[in-house]
């Protein structure tokens, strides 16, 4: 296991070096007669997007493109791919995907609803006007595969294609009558770490019940979490929307799992009267901050640790351009930084996933876990 871990953190250190030589290039190429916008490169990289980009190299953008799929009435599906757009510059099919430059040099960012809000934004697709001006009366369905949907595609396929593997392995005998071999190795000290100091400790004798749900909740979080460190690829745990599906379906098991107990000790719970008009409040509410909790917990751990790579790595041409000897001293402690969050996420990246599936486990237990029966079957697993 611990060869394992030491092959995959020099694996992802090199590949971050790589990544790293490309966004320098790119930062050193806007540079020439170009401002810098950090918030701009941050942004870019940690949002959704219609391409997987790497680097921009003499103002050409390194990509691969995605697959753009359309509906807007009137002129039904339309399906291409987005580097029809030519980055932002032309009109394909009626469409305009909008860039910041065309943005600014059309001064669309300063076109506000009544209420203030932009009307158009960045990155969005538009119905494009006869003058190729995007409209934003006309209504566009985009069910677009983005690099945040692509990669949790790719994603869900690495799970199910390692864990049959996996399962073969057993099936066939090797695991059982003879020493687990090659990923199956790595794999069974985490499956036991999560039944053992997840499973059985959280939900007493009923952990089998809910393993399978454990086991991929967190394997499923870890691929992504680790997937997301390679440069050029998508942060998917670091997208609200993903960690708030999760966080929803974990919701829903919580409350299949729960029992009249749980739900009198909401509506009625053991204080004195008077006090039961603040509990109960409190206690209403307390069943919904819990999915929240794992909702915001794995979102803002996952993206915080890619912006202060980026800033860091930032740093070194925001010193550049106040002067040249200031930003060259410099970069070797800014890139040792970098390169110390980097394996400090690979860390983060086990214990989110690690913290998701035991904190749903501790919510399941307590929404079961109400009568004296039960707690005395939780305890008496937990001493076994």
């Amino acid at each position: 296991m611990s060869m394992v871990s030491k092959c995959l953190k020099s694996l992802l250190v090199a590949v971050f070096s790589l990544g790293m030589v490309f966004f320098c290039n790119a930062l050193f190429a806007q540079e020439d007669g170009k401002k810098l916008d950090p918030a701009k490169i941050i942004m870019e990289h940690v949002s959704d997007g219609h391409e997987f980009h790497f680097f921009t190299l003499n103002d050409k953008r390194v990509s691969i493109p995605l697959p753009v799929i359309l509906y807007s009435p009137g002129k039904g599906f339309s399906v291409f791919m987005s580097s029809a757009f030519e980055e932002g510059t032309e009109v394909h099919d009626g469409y305009r995907l909008l860039e910041e430059k065309y943005m600014s040099d059309n001064k669309l960012e300063e076109i506000k609803t009544p209420k203030g809000q932009p009307v158009y934004q960045t990155g969005k697709i538009y119905v494009a006007d006869a003058s190729g001006m995007p409209d934003a009366s006309v209504k566009v369905y985009d069910f677009s595969l983005t690099r945040n949907v692509v990669q949790l595609i790719i994603s869900l396929i690495l799970l199910v294609w390692l864990m049959t593997n996996v399962a073969k392995k057993y099936s066939k005998g090797h695991g059982v009558k003879t020493a687990p071999s090659g990923f199956q190795n790595a794999v069974e000290p985490v499956i036991t770490f999560v039944r053992d100091e997840v499973g059985k400790p959280n939900l007493g004798h009923k952990y089998e019940k809910y393993m399978p749900y454990l086991l991929t909740v967190f394997f499923f979080i870890l691929i992504n979490n680790l997937v997301g460190l390679i440069p050029g690829t998508a942060n998917v745990t670091g997208n609200i929307a993903f960690t708030a599906c999760l966080g929803i379906i974990s919701f829903v098991i919580i409350l299949f799992s729960s029992n009249k107990h749980y739900w009198g000790h909401i509506i009625n719970p053991p204080v004195p009267f008077a006090i039961k008009f603040i509990m109960v409040p409190i206690e209403i509410l307390g069943i919904f901050t819990k999915p929240f909790a794992l909702i915001i917990r794995l979102f803002a751990n996952m993206i915080s640790g890619h912006i202060i790579v980026l800033s860091f790595i930032i740093l070194i041409f925001i010193f550049g351009a106040m002067n040249a000897g200031l930003g060259w001293g410099t970069s070797p402690l800014f890139v040792f930084f970098s390169v110390f969050i980097y394996l400090l996420e690979i860390l983060v990246a086990f214990i989110q996933a690690f913290i998701f599936a035991n904190l749903t486990a501790v919510f399941i237990g307590q929404a079961f876990e109400g009568s004296h029966d039960d707690l005395s079957e939780h305890n008496d697993a937990i001493v076994i």
